[in-house]
């Protein structure tokens, strides 16, 4: 079969997409055998060597899943530690008690953008979803209203605010100012949060209603009856072991301003600051401050932390078919089309960061591979038009791009999907939106600044 090329590619990946969502939603289809069918089909349909189909689909699989497998089932086990030792109870608690269950949303905002810092989304999301679930047993709410400024304050820091390495990438690639980038960062991305997390979020659960039974919600909340007290752990060591693997990751990423690049020092600072190193070390720390030292012997963390792999094993499919998909449209050559098309037109240098980077973040569903492309797009198109446009505000408005719309392609989409019990219509209405609220009030905030710096 010939290839397809032009604008027929993008053609097909938009049928490609439809089928998907129709066969999730309307026809109950498992996601994970929609995303493999699909894939394989759009593969054919544009002509892509039958040999190279299943191999592009496993390469995408196996990407994802080499990074997310590992975190989630590591960031599950610390959960389910949390949980069974009372620490996620402990901050719940805390968290109501400083601010109260009507401020609770605003809480979880700000808890997200500080642990959101340094880590990849997935990692602060694994990290803080036991607190979530615990959050909204205690005050009875409904989990978006606690979820979502959780995911927004998160989704935020990973596409506007250096140290996160992806915006980290965009700075180094306009060759922009870091504290003037962190500076502008914050001045757009906190109310851009706002907005899109805490007030959002108190629109919209209104009319989505969650189910009541969600299973992983339950592993992750503590199982005591009502009215039996019990020792909880202390707030400190709590604290302690939630923010480990983002201290470690933290001090990772300092290692060349504390030692010389190459040398052992260096290594051995990069080695324990990568994500699934640190939260290696923080399981294994969990094991101990959650674990020994609350009273449970080696059979019953043993036991925690295979029974809480057991429902994450869909999840890690479904994600990781995500990645399959995903690769797909970038070996058939209908990303570069988009990226193609985007670079035609006649945009100035802000409006083309972000444009790219949503054209790419549509076809890919990754924010980073989006930052990180469309900054090698944009950059010199930028270089050329002179000094006209602040690099910081380039950075900004490209990571802004770079969140639009999280879609069947994105595993952070399956993620939030499976963990928050929604149905895919519910995920669109919720997730997909408040992504695409980051995105447009993002580079609306970031033209409002270029007026005034």
């Amino acid at each position: 079969m010939e290839p397809v090329h032009g604008s027929m590619l993008l053609v097909y990946a938009v049928i490609a997409i439809a089928v998907l969502i129709l066969m999730i939603t309307r026809y109950k289809v498992y996601p994970f055998l929609v995303l493999l069918i699909v894939s394989l089909l759009l593969g054919l349909a544009v002509g892509m060597p039958m040999d190279k189909i299943v191999k592009a689909f496993e390469t995408g699989n196996g990407n994802t899943l080499g990074h997310i497998a590992v975190v989630v089932g590591l960031g599950t086990m610390l959960g389910k530690m949390m949980a069974e030792s009372g620490g996620a109870e402990r901050i719940a608690n805390t968290l109501i008690h400083l601010f109260g269950e009507k401020n609770i949303h605003w809480a979880m905002m700000f808890v997200a953008i500080i642990v959101g810092l340094p880590v990849f989304f997935e990692v602060g999301f694994v990290l803080l979803i036991p607190i979530a679930f615990n959050v909204a047993k205690r005050t009875g709410k409904s989990l978006l209203l606690i979820g979502l400024p959780m995911v927004a304050g998160l989704s935020v820091v990973h596409g506007l605010i250096p140290p996160h390495p992806a915006a980290l990438l965009a700075v180094q690639a306009y060759h922009a100012d870091i504290g003037k980038t962190i500076a502008y960062g914050l001045i757009v991305g906190v109310p851009t949060a706002v907005v899109a997390g805490p007030l959002f979020a108190l629109l919209i659960h209104k009319y989505i209603k969650l189910p009541e039974n969600n299973p992983l919600a339950e592993q992750f909340v503590e199982s005591h009856t009502e009215g039996q007290r019990r020792d909880l752990p202390g707030f400190g060591v709590t604290l302690f072991t939630i923010l480990l693997p983002v201290i470690l990751m933290l001090v990772g990423s300092w290692a060349d301003l504390v030692f010389t690049p190459k040398t052992l020092p260096n290594d051995l600072l990069r080695f324990i600051g990568s994500s699934d190193i640190a939260l290696l070390i923080a399981v294994l720390v969990s094991f101990w401050t959650f674990g020994a030292a609350r009273g449970f012997n080696r059979e019953q963390i043993q036991k925690f932390c295979g029974e809480c792999l057991a429902p994450i094993a869909g999840i890690t499919l479904i994600v990781g078919a995500g990645g399959g998909f995903g690769n797909i449209l970038r070996e058939s050559g209908i990303s570069q089309q988009i990226v193609a098309s985007a670079s035609q037109a006649h945009l100035s240098p802000l409006l083309l960061g972000w444009f790219v980077a949503a054209l790419i973040r549509l076809a890919t569903g990754s924010a980073t591979v989006a930052m990180t492309t469309a900054c090698g797009i944009v950059a010199p198109i930028a270089a050329a038009a002179g000094g006209n446009v602040s690099p910081e505000l380039l950075v900004l408005a490209t990571g802004s791009g770079s969140l639009i719309f999280s879609h069947v392609n994105d595993g952070g989409f399956w993620l939030i999907k499976e963990y928050f019990g929604m149905t895919v219509g519910q995920t669109f209405k919720t997730w997909s939106l408040c992504e695409t609220i980051i995105s447009v009030l993002g580079l609306g905030l970031t033209f409002a600044l270029a007026t005034v710096v």
